[in-house]
């Protein structure tokens, strides 16, 4: 069995409440309540709102300063190739499809020119357990056109050398998905 279909299925466990991660310990069964078995939908929509929540609040935390990082380390390739992820983007969008590779394949990009290999690995973990709520928050009207501008901004500032330009458009674009992924979970 791959790490992958593991990690997914233990993702599972927990967005139902039955198993918990702990610092140092592993991941643990929880103790099951009356409440958890009577409203297990209801458990798990919760948690997995508290897990998105805290994936967001790790990507301001993390892919801000990296979007600076790259606006002082990108290469010309570099920047070359963030303005073909952005027109296949582009392209998808026009076409009315999903561009999620293409939104993926740009923030790992950005991480690539900000030259740190530890960095890298740690976003492949991130981009891992982004995949749904990426998914998720690219079906909602208007969104993809959204994250395009995001990332035109960010592009922008790295093209220009404006750290602190780069990081407050990578931070305006990750909370311009909180609102939707957030906000719109309340709705059903």
């Amino acid at each position: 069995m791959s790490r992958s279909s593991i990690r997914d299925a233990i993702r599972g466990l927990e967005l139902a409440g039955l198993v918990e991660p702990r610092q140092g310990a592993g991941t643990i069964v929880r103790e099951v309540s009356a409440g958890s078995v009577v409203h297990p939908f209801v458990n798990a929509l919760q948690r997995r709102k508290e897990l998105v929540s805290e994936l967001l609040d790790f990507r301001k935390m993390l892919e801000p300063p990296l979007a600076a990082r790259a606006a002082t380390h990108a290469s010309p390739e570099e920047i070359i190739e963030m303005e073909g992820i952005l027109r296949r983007q582009e392209e998808k969008q026009r076409a009315g499809e999903a561009a999620i590779a293409e939104d993926t394949e740009f923030h790992y990009s950005v991480a690539l020119a900000s030259d740190n290999s530890v960095v890298l690995k740690v976003l492949d973990i991130l981009m891992d357990l982004l995949r749904d709520t990426r998914e998720r928050s690219l079906q909602v009207e208007g969104r993809g056109q959204k994250s395009l501008a995001g990332h035109r901004r960010i592009l922008a500032a790295i093209k220009n050398h404006d750290g602190e330009a780069a990081k407050a458009a990578m931070r305006r674009h990750i909370e311009d998905v909180e609102e939707i992924l957030l906000d719109g979970s309340d709705q059903g």
